[in-house]
């Protein structure tokens, strides 16, 4: 009794060690890739673009669990001098490893160089990141 016990022992510990070794971190559930910009009918953009010129900012989110999982992609902008001009987000849910590209629009008022950054959260209400943030410098 007491050899299965210990063998049985063994096996738990490995098997949580094995679980815990190849188990995603808060910011491993969603990777976030390709951010870009598209025109209005989802063809890339150079990031130089004109004032009053609309623009899409769009990028390749990919569930990487085995579960669903609900997320908001928000678009910050942000001017030269680190003020936040325009923020905009669109939620939704990813099944296990879809990948999915959301785009947000946007329009410079004035010249400029921006700073688009991209997070993609679980949830206004629960506020955890599910990736590191990127981000795409936009001259007007």
């Amino acid at each position: 009794m007491r050899q299965i016990l210990g063998v049985f022992a063994i096996m738990l510990i490995c098997t949580l060690s094995i679980t815990q070794a190849f188990a995603l971190t808060n910011l491993e559930r969603v990777d976030i890739t390709n951010p870009r910009l598209q025109n209005s009918s989802g063809a890339k953009i150079s990031d130089q673009v004109n004032v009053n010129q609309q623009v899409q900012i769009s990028a390749d989110i990919k569930n990487n669990q085995e579960i669903a999982q609900k997320f908001v992609y928000i678009v910050q902008v942000k001017d030269q001098y680190g003020v936040v001009v325009s923020l905009s987000w669109i939620s939704g849910s990813l099944n296990p490893g879809q990948i999915f590209s959301p785009s947000l629009s946007w329009m410079p008022k004035i010249s400029g160089v921006y700073t688009a950054e991209i997070f993609v959260w679980e949830s206004f209400v629960q506020p955890d990141a599910l990736a590191e943030f990127v981000n795409m410098k936009i001259t007007s």
